[in-house]
């Protein structure tokens, strides 16, 4: 058995592992911070005939938020997200909030979306502008697959009339968001490098 076998296997870990301070309360924190720009950014809304699905940012934020925070915190901040707006927080697109409706379904693939992001990150993927586009794209994909079902099933709407109302009007503008990610992650990375932290 060689010396290289018996090393620790290393984790890269998250942009969100370098802040120091108190892990809880710096958790606690992220955690709103992640929700409550997602809620903010949920406000720019542009409501149009192609789809009953708003246009937001909301999805630039969910993905960032994971990226940045990892599996455990992403979620949690989409979930906090979430079960706000389902209590009555006026966050979801246009100060809209409560559980259902057709975009909810969205809102619910956050969760998903923002938990695999963050692992992926986790893992080093969001260090190289290829990687981060890759781990967004299976960000994205994620919230279409929930949030296309859930605009079926709310719509009474088969397959394809879901993907051409809840997937294709929402694909340049997320590839937009994608190219703004794969420029911010790595440029956050570097500058987290040149730190040392």
């Amino acid at each position: 058995m060689t010396t290289a076998t018996l090393q620790p296997l290393s984790r890269p870990g998250v942009l969100a592992d370098r802040i120091p301070g108190s892990a809880l309360l710096r958790d606690v924190l992220l955690v709103a911070g992640g929700a409550g720009l997602t809620g903010l950014v949920a406000q720019v809304s542009l409501q149009t005939p192609l789809s009953p699905v708003p246009f937001t940012l909301q999805t630039l934020a969910v993905l960032l938020t994971g990226a940045a925070l990892g599996t455990v915190r992403g979620a949690a901040s989409m979930l906090l997200y979430l079960a706000a707006g389902a209590a009555g927080v006026p966050w979801f697109a246009g100060h809209a909030h409560g559980a259902g409706g057709p975009a909810f379904g969205y809102i619910v693939g956050f969760i998903l979306a923002a938990a695999l992001v963050g692992e992926l990150a986790r893992r080093g993927n969001d260090r190289s502008i290829v990687g981060t586009i890759g781990l967004m794209a299976l960000g994205n994909a994620v919230i279409y697959l929930v949030g296309a079902t859930w605009l079926a099933m709310a719509m009474n709407l088969g397959p394809a009339q879901a993907v051409a109302q809840g997937v294709t009007p929402f694909l340049v503008t997320d590839a937009l968001k994608m190219a703004v990610a794969a420029g911010l992650l790595p440029l956050a990375w570097k500058g987290v490098t040149r730190t040392g932290r």
